[in-house]
């Protein structure tokens, strides 16, 4: 017994050791800057708690941008098998250490200056082969020696010693804590994740989630733990609970099971006036509310909180009874605005319809007018919309909010101008249909998860836009249909195919016969592979449309017959359930976004004088590219940062470009290629009085290869 313990006490005192001399190697590696200056770091997600994205740094600047090279390349490792992983950290700098993570999740230190490697934390990460659970970053707190790095994976949060990346485990549950903590019984089971980083506030990690978007999904609640304990603190329902305020704006038997409302893409913190500042999500199901009749309080909504206690201060609701998905897409900029000669804190929110709305960060008060946008067409039967929306008149929106139809080419007009005449009327706010509306923007914005870069000096912001449609149609189902392999096909391949499968007899063919013409080892290979106007779907799991492709093989003559008259408007009945048929873009016959160009833009916002300074395209397709096009914009995702050297870095597009501008005029002055697409939001920092930028280069998204590294540019050394 006394040799058991003696052993014990052995590996206790080895383990201890080691820890601290893991602590110690860092410390003396040369990485660790304990007396580096707060202006050279970038110390929380977007730089700072008010989401500025900027940097008074100013070492590389306009007259020297033109010589930034590679200082150093990290692969983080952990590209998914699945082909479908994603990496959109900005990682957070602090004393000369650099705090990340890769596309499985791993979390990981490298030396800032260097890149190289200084501990790794893969205890929470596993391909599971189902989804992207993608990070777009982590949380530093420090309080004396105990210094933290606060992260999500998965439905865990977990609380790592920054100096060694172990698990402090007396955090939570022995190092972590569940997502699902606070929440109720029934949503113990459903998908709650957190993709974008926690605020902290003194003692506390203030935390969003990101929900599912159908119906059965957990609601979004705003919860506040203890850093030290992992203790909740407490909690705040953006679906109230019966008799809470917001309460009335839904029917009294949705209270209790709705879900949504989520606050997914992050916070901005007034530390100074304890005020958080929380964009939710909308509703479930997103795109069907007759379960929830109302306007649905605090879906699509600003609030404002208080940092310490969680309750309510104000609140402004952006989309009532949202059937579009127009969730916040981006957390809001603390700013500040010249008001009748007065200065003025403001929040700036910026929306997927391409607006940004001003507040008095105080009191809510809307520091520009608002208009009602009619909401137009027929809802679904059983559903009831609100008659209009809310929109800015100032400052302008910072893209062409009313769909246009291509003018790239003459056959892509008339090729697009056929397809229209089967779509509902275009407006702003249109009630979603069985027959289909265009969503203009499509469904990722106008503004997306990057959200705005803050120059302060200047007071502008600057915001990159995608400018593409989508497809918005809805597909009725009979309440407790088996989906398990329909949802697949209505999620793949309704929108193009429609619900019957019979294709729209021109351009897409019917699938009803395909059995005929393939068989079923062919059409997988071809679903993956893409050929003609068929995009490869080879950014999915395998059994995503495999499922698919079973249910065009095994479906029923009645049913499809069923289906025709569904979306003829007939035989639909009284408790019918609707789902959207896929996140589809509406594209010409070549693939590319059925709307004029541009399909991508970065725009510059001055605040003092409300009007849009500057507006370019940005990016480019590799698919236009291939075919000749250039200058047309892209989709693009992440953000912009801006800095006190007049440059404006953002990388954010499919063709794997990071560029540098001039802020004041746009004008392009640098570009290198990075290894794959990067879709995230770059970081710059100062080590040692070197300025550096690094982007993560992950793509994933868009058609585009995964990748797993992260590149930093520096000027040369002297």
């Amino acid at each position: 017994m006394r040799a058991s313990i003696l052993l014990f006490h052995s590996a206790l005192l080895a383990l201890l050791t080691g820890y601290v001399q893991s602590a110690n190697d860092i410390e003396h590696s040369g990485a660790y800057r304990p007396n580096a200056e707060p202006g050279q770091e970038w110390r929380s997600y977007l730089g700072d708690k008010a989401n500025t994205h900027a940097s008074a740094l100013k070492q590389i600047n306009t007259d020297n941008v033109h010589q930034l090279q590679e200082a150093w390349r990290y692969d983080a490792g952990g590209a998914l098998s699945n082909g479908i992983s994603q990496m959109q950290c900005n990682p957070v700098v602090v004393k000369g250490i650099l705090y990340c993570t890769a596309p499985d999740l791993t979390a990981f230190a490298l030396n800032a200056a260097t890149g190289e490697e200084l501990w790794r934390f893969e205890d929470a990460s596993a391909d599971d082969g189902i989804g992207v659970y993608h990070s777009r970053g982590v949380s530093y707190w420090e309080q004396g020696d105990d210094r933290r790095i606060l992260f999500t994976a998965r439905d865990r949060l977990y609380a790592l010693n920054a100096m060694t990346g172990r698990v402090i485990r007396s955090f939570g549950d022995g190092g972590s804590v569940s997502l699902h903590t606070g929440l109720p019984d029934w949503a113990r089971e459903q998908l709650v994740i957190s993709t974008t980083p926690g605020t902290v506030f003194e003692n506390l990690l203030i935390l969003g989630a990101r929900v599912g978007e159908f119906a059965g999904s957990a609601p979004g609640h705003v919860r506040a733990f203890d850093v030290v304990t992992g203790q909740l603190q407490w909690l705040f329902r953006t679906i109230p609970a019966a008799g809470e305020p917001g309460s009335e704006t839904w029917p009294a038997e949705a209270l209790e099971k709705a879900g949504g409302a989520n606050a997914w893409a992050g916070f901005a913190l007034d530390a100074e006036r304890e005020l958080l500042f929380v964009p939710t999500g909308s509703a479930t199901f997103d795109f069907y509310g007759a379960d929830r009749i109302g306007d649905n309080l605090y879906a699509n909504t600003l609030l404002a909180l208080n940092a310490r206690t969680g309750k309510r201060v104000w609140h402004y609701q952006f989309v009532r009874h949202d059937v579009w998905d127009r969730d916040l897409p981006a957390p809001p900029n603390l700013v500040t605005l010249n008001v009748a000669g007065q200065s003025v804190p403001a929040v700036a929110q910026a929306t997927k319809t391409g607006h940004v709305f001003l507040f008095h960060r105080e009191t809510g008060e809307l520091l520009s007018p608002v208009y009602e946008e009619p909401v137009r067409g027929q809802p679904i039967v059983g559903d009831q919309l609100s008659p209009s929306q809310p929109l800015p008149l100032s400052p302008p929106p910072f893209i062409e909010t009313q769909y246009r139809p291509t003018d790239r080419s003459p056959d892509s007009s008339a090729y697009v101008l056929a397809a229209m005449k089967e779509l509902d009327p275009f407006s702003s706010f249109r009630a979603p249909s069985v027959r289909g509306t265009i969503l203009y923007p499509g469904t990722d914005g106008g503004a997306e998860w990057g959200g705005m870069a803050y120059h302060q000096r200047s007071n502008m912001l600057y915001v990159n836009a995608n400018e593409v449609p989508s497809l918005l149609t809805l597909v009725p189902i009979e309440q407790g249909e088996d989906l398990s392999l329909r949802m697949a096909y209505v999620m793949l391949c309704s929108a193009c195919h429609g619900g019957d499968m019979r294709g729209d007899g021109i351009s897409i063919p019917s699938l009803v016969d395909l059995g005929d013409r393939m068989g079923p080892l062919d059409a997988y290979r071809f679903v993956r592979s893409g050929g003609g106007r068929m995009p490869a779907i080879d950014q999915l799991p395998w059994y995503m449309p495999a499922a698919a492709l079973a249910y065009i093989y095994t479906v029923s003559d009645e049913d499809l017959a069923l289906q025709a008259e569904k979306k003829a408007g007939r035989n639909i009945a009284d408790n019918q359930q609707y789902l959207n048929a896929g996140f589809q873009g509406f594209v010409d016959q070549e693939g590319l976004p059925a709307s004029k160009p541009p399909w991508g833009s970065l725009s510059a916002i001055d605040l003092n004088s409300q009007q849009i300074a500057w507006r370019i395209p940005l990016g480019d397709y590799p698919k236009a590219l291939a075919k000749g096009y250039s200058g047309l914009g892209s989709e693009n995702y992440g953000g912009p940062v801006v800095t006190a050297g007049d440059l404006l870095f953002i990388a954010a597009t499919p063709d794997r470009m990071f560029k540098a501008y001039d802020r004041r005029n746009g004008e392009l002055l640098w570009q290198a290629e990075l290894p794959a697409a990067g879709f995230a939001t770059p970081t710059t920092y100062a080590v040692d009085g070197r300025q550096y930028v690094v982007i993560a280069a992950g793509g994933g998204k868009l058609g585009q290869p995964t990748g797993s590294e992260y590149v930093a540019f520096a000027l040369p050394q002297m």
